[in-house]
């Protein structure tokens, strides 16, 4: 498995990166499509690397398969956090957790049945997407096209302390603040000018009142921008704004709400507006009877070989569980070896989290097998 990994740790593969993404894909096809009676299918892509869709025969429909999701994009741009190590009981790299050490185990846990005899008897559908990273603009689609009717989906992202298994995530939103005035002289000409940046901190003092902590919701200014220097009134200025929320219903809620406060900044600083672009981009995980009892099936799994069972808290960052749990699968999330730092020069996972995680997984397909999951 460590062997296996290396591989693909070592090569990068940052969302923007398509020629070291692809070379991770063939990488991973090879390995997948050398499982007995598994094909895989690159989804081409203009801006990433292939996505890829590895399915068995009997999967040949994803009605009532099981979809097993992850993604082999990593965040670091070349040269800026590269390499594979141990250290001591840990692993290190860039991807390691987030998330290629998942991928590992799903692939383990295949060749475990597949040595036995018994992974032809499962309907078994796996999506790698090359973009989560940047909230799956093509992935989304990916999954909701090739996952449409599963029994469940399982996501191998980042394994959590104690060994959580995520039953709910917050849904994110994108925004973009375009705010237009009128350029003019600050000396001479103040009072023909229309003051863009003052109609945009206008605008963002209202959006940041959005922020309820009780309901879930937040929004945060990431960064502002705009004008040609102090002494002219600006015409232009933008800010871009994260939006976090735990039900569509409130996501959909806040981006109306923000509509109506740009429209009474505008009014405020006259020959001013602001325009809005952007808006929902991943649904949130909402908890449901469906994810918990997928939880407790899982949870069963991981606590027979030793690991922590318990469900997560509500995680503020965005999976591609969201997506599959939108179209109306059974979903959970943090199934990967247990670790910290993703996102940094410190991913790492546990080492000895390794094993016991792909022996969760084996043992959760088993089930499905005693439970009659085959076609």
């Amino acid at each position: 498995m460590l062997a296996l990994l290396e591989r693909l740790v070592t090569v990068n593969s940052h969302t923007g990166n398509r020629v070291g993404g692809t070379r991770v894909a063939e990488q991973l096809a090879e390995e997948f499509s050398a499982l007995e009676g598994f094909r895989v299918r690159f989804e081409s892509s203009e801006l990433y690397a292939p996505h890829l869709v590895i399915a068995n025969e009997r999967a040949r429909s994803s009605e009532g398969c099981i979809a097993l999701v992850g993604h082999f994009d990593t965040v670091f741009p070349q040269g800026t956090f590269e390499g594979f190590r141990l250290d001591g009981g840990l692993v290190r790299g860039p991807g390691v957790l987030d998330m290629k050490g998942g991928i590992v185990v799903v692939l383990t846990a295949l060749r475990a049945l597949a040595a036995e005899g018994l992974l032809a008897q499962l309907p078994l559908r796996i999506v790698l997407v090359s973009d989560e990273e940047v909230g799956s603009p093509e992935g989304a689609g990916v999954l909701t096209r090739e996952l449409a009717g599963a029994a469940c989906s399982l996501t191998f992202e980042s394994g959590r302390a104690n060994d959580a298994i995520i039953t709910r995530r917050k849904g994110t939103g994108n925004i973009r603040l375009l705010a237009h005035g009128r350029a003019a002289h600050a000396g001479n000409n103040h009072a023909d000018g229309a003051n863009a940046i003052w109609a945009l901190a206008r605008a963002l003092d209202a959006a940041q009142g959005l922020t309820d902590y009780e309901r879930g919701i937040t929004i945060n200014t990431g960064k502002i921008s705009g004008g040609q220097g102090r002494n002219t009134v600006p015409d232009s200025a933008e800010a871009l704004l994260d939006l976090r929320f735990i039900t569509r219903a409130d996501g959909e809620a806040a981006i109306a709400t923000l509509r109506e406060l740009l429209r009474t900044a505008s009014a405020s600083v006259p020959g001013t507006s602001v325009e809005l672009a952007g808006g929902l981009a991943r649904p949130p995980l909402e908890r449901t009877d469906a994810n918990v009892a997928l939880y407790r099936e899982y949870a069963e799994c991981a606590r027979t070989v030793g690991l922590g069972h318990l469900e997560s808290a509500l995680v503020g960052g965005g999976s591609d569980a969201a997506t599959t749990a939108a179209i109306g699968i059974a979903s959970i999330d943090g199934l990967g070896p247990r670790g910290k730092g993703f996102h940094t020069h410190d991913e790492q996972f546990e080492l000895a989290s390794l094993v016991p995680k792909t022996e969760a997984l084996v043992r959760f397909l088993l089930g499905r097998i005693a439970a009659g999951a085959s076609l």
